[in-house]
């Protein structure tokens, strides 16, 4: 094969993986979402947390919103990090994402978000929201309910 054709494959590669993997670093996800309108009148934060740094620097706070007759939510309130790939949201037991509920990806990096808590979900023995990178099995950023 011919070696120019190779270096440019090669280029090529390079150029797609740096993007792949420094992109979302500058890439900023902004949401303010409201939580659903309230259908029974009764509704109450039950437990709460902030964020604390891992491997990126981050700011905010968690809740557990529980509405009477709807279920649990999970609102992040002034929430910011850095984006970065295959960035999921888990419901844990621990910092270590062996034992987790995956909420799937993450909705913003920046601002006001709301994940449904599915019905059944245990938040006695699950209470440490991760911000886990999947690409990387890497720890962005947790907070701890009580």
């Amino acid at each position: 094969m011919n070696k120019k054709i190779i270096i440019g494959v090669i280029v090529v590669v390079l150029i797609g993986l740096a993007y792949y993997l420094l992109s979302p670093l500058i890439i900023v996800k902004e949401l303010n979402e409201d939580l659903p309108p309230l259908d029974t009148g009764v509704r109450e934060a039950v437990a709460q947390g902030n964020f604390v740094a891992s491997a990126h620097e981050v700011a905010g706070n968690v809740k557990i919103i529980r509405e009477a007759g709807r279920g649990d939510y999970i609102s992040f309130e002034d929430f910011e990090t850095v984006n970065g790939p295959d960035l999921f949201i888990y419901l844990a037991t621990d910092t270590t994402a062996e034992d987790f509920v995956n909420w799937g990806e993450i909705k913003a990096t920046r601002g006001n978000v709301n994940y449904e808590i599915p019905a059944g979900t245990d938040l006695e023995k699950y209470d440490t929201v991760l911000v886990w990178c999947r690409a990387f099995s890497v720890l962005f950023s947790y907070a701890e309910l009580e």
